[in-house]
């Protein structure tokens, strides 16, 4: 669901579930926060850990849209009235 430009250079994030992705973002998180890796290392790890945030936010996006599509009240049905064309005969014969 993530578009092209969220995803560059991390292809496989495109095709990735929310819970995967929402995972190894998770694990990205904590990996930074120890400190640990070294600059260059962590700053793959933020770039992907972007992308992911950016892939999760797409899927919750959709899934927020698609919910208030279900949930929306139907519009009401135009009302027909004695006057409309509707009920006026064809005078073409």
């Amino acid at each position: 669901m993530a578009d092209a430009t969220t995803t560059d250079g991390f292809p496989d994030i495109a095709r990735m579930r929310y819970e995967d992705a929402r995972e190894e973002l998770i694990a990205i998180v904590a990996k930074l926060e120890a400190g640990q890796a070294p600059l260059e290392d962590s700053m793959q790890l933020w770039r992907r850990g972007e992308a992911l945030a950016a892939h999760c936010a797409t899927w919750l996006d959709g899934a927020q849209a698609e919910i208030e599509q279900a949930t929306r009240p139907p519009a009401p049905a135009e009302e027909l009235h004695a006057d409309d064309q509707i009920f006026d005969e064809d005078d073409e014969s």
